[in-house]
């Protein structure tokens, strides 16, 4: 019986060290800053990247993965005699679930699946892990398909900036917008709803922002993660407020690299929950 190897994408925000142990497969984003174009990298890899996107006027940009990067990994493993399965970024995010499906289609269609996670960050993760279990329990690519594609509609993410200036910058908010809300201290909260990232609520101050995140986590959550752009205190702080309120959860704290956390720049915090 084949082996089922799992594949997925740098939004995901595996360590290096934990995906070649467990042998996923990362398919990265790249950013294109200042015109000099580069993988997203990896947990650890982010702060220069931040630093710079402080100091800079340049905006960057993201792009998703191209069809041969991912040929060429389904390629690998075929030869392995090996079957795949693809989750990836929402396709509302990112073309990179066009490209994963592309390759596909021109190397073995009969033995890849290719799925939208209508996620990222560390719920595209958990899809990940639990697809990654499911394969190693002997689990066949169809049962481990429809488990992912039911699990991922019991998840979400919420997200806030600690500034407008990066959601301004990234066109995410006029500039007039921008400064009545910088005026107002309002800030935004962003949630990731049916693989979509749309403004669900707007507080003032960062405190009530915070206290959103963490009041509006299902009572019936079974993972939690708390998401941050060189915040680690803040994400500790959080941590403990949501152990708290979920002592039988194990509550996990994860970075948002560039290709996600451009837009909400240093000091962006989020959760992504799961029930």
């Amino acid at each position: 019986m084949a082996k089922i190897q799992i594949v997925t994408d740098s939004t995901a925000y595996f360590t290096k060290e934990y995906a070649i142990k467990n042998n996923i497969q990362v398919v990265p984003l790249s950013v294109t800053f200042s015109g000099e174009t580069n993988d997203e990298g990896f947990p650890g890899e982010f702060e220069s990247f931040y630093r710079r996107l402080e100091s800079s006027k340049d905006f960057p940009t993201t792009s998703q993965p191209s069809i041969s990067a991912f040929a060429e990994v389904y390629e690998e493993i075929l030869a392995q005699g090996n079957e795949i399965i693809t989750i990836v970024i929402s396709e509302k995010l990112s073309g990179t679930h066009n490209s994963a499906s592309a390759a596909e289609n021109m190397t073995a269609p009969d033995k890849i699946s290719v799925i939208d996670s209508e996620t990222t960050v560390a719920n595209l993760k958990l899809l990940v892990e639990m697809a990654r279990t499911m394969a190693e329990n002997g689990n066949s690519r169809e049962e481990i398909v429809v488990n992912i594609e039911r699990e991922k509609k019991r998840m979400y993410v919420d997200l806030t900036a600690a500034t407008l200036e990066y959601l301004k910058r990234g066109g995410r908010l006029s500039s007039a917008q921008a400064a009545i809300g910088g005026f107002l201290n309002v800030k935004p909260i962003l949630g990731l709803r049916d693989g979509k990232l749309e403004a669900v609520a707007k507080v003032r101050g960062k405190k009530k922002a915070l206290d959103y995140l963490v009041d509006h986590v299902p009572e019936n959550a079974t993972h939690i993660s708390v998401l941050h752009i060189m915040s680690t205190e803040e994400a500790k702080r959080i941590k403990q407020k949501l152990k708290e309120r979920f002592p039988q959860i194990e509550v996990n704290i994860e970075e948002i690299g560039p290709v996600i956390g451009t837009h909400l720049g240093p000091g962006g915090i989020g959760i992504c929950s799961k029930w």
